[in-house]
């Protein structure tokens, strides 16, 4: 039974992908404003952080990262088919997208399967900056569905770890923890207005 655990990326990555094409939907419709930085730096760190963890061995835990760049990147081309969900963006959205794209030239230079990941890290987290304030601030502009499934996507990749080590490991929790802020940003008011 423990041996077909594993598997459970695959539920994870079909979750995450129906998550993505709800918040497809509300893009096309104009209902959620994706910020394009954010999108376009989530679809790289990613997808770079998938194969660096392919380059030092490891293999099917990584799906759930592999799916956290590839989403973006649907929801990126998909951004542009809607003028009703631009989302204008200002100084700060570039200064964390440089960031972000810094880190990511940072890893081309190291070429280190650790460090790689580290920078992808970074590059991810400064691209969520902006998202995680535009959530805070506008929640309404938002939708959590593509966070809750990035949330359970994330978690079963630790079903699929072979190799516990910071390679491994180091995606996977840092997607638990950005996608869990996002939809609490987002959430917030009416969790709270519930309680009261």
């Amino acid at each position: 039974m423990m041996q077909y655990l594993q598997y459970l990326v695959f539920v994870g990555a079909a979750v995450n992908l129906s998550g993505i094409f709800f918040y497809i939907r509300e893009t096309v419709r104009g209902n959620t404003k994706p910020n394009k930085v954010t999108w376009l730096m989530w679809s790289i760190a990613p997808l770079i952080a998938t194969f660096a963890a392919l380059s030092s061995g490891i293999r099917l835990s990584v799906l759930p990262v592999f799916m956290a760049g590839f989403g973006p990147l649907l929801v990126l081309i998909v951004s542009f088919l809607n003028k009703k969900s631009y989302w204008k963006l200002e100084k700060f959205d570039y200064l964390c997208g440089l960031c972000s794209l810094l880190a990511l030239i940072l890893w081309g230079i190291t070429k280190e399967p650790a460090i790689a990941i580290i920078f992808a890290l970074a590059s991810d987290g400064f691209a969520a900056v902006p998202t995680l304030i535009k959530s805070w601030r506008h929640s309404s502009t938002e939708s959590a569905s593509a966070y809750t499934a990035g949330i359970f996507s994330a978690l079963t990749s630790f079903a699929a770890i072979k190799m516990w080590n910071f390679n491994a490991i180091a995606f996977p929790i840092y997607l638990v923890v950005v996608n869990s802020m996002l939809v609490f940003a987002i959430c917030r008011k009416k969790i709270f207005k519930k309680s009261l």
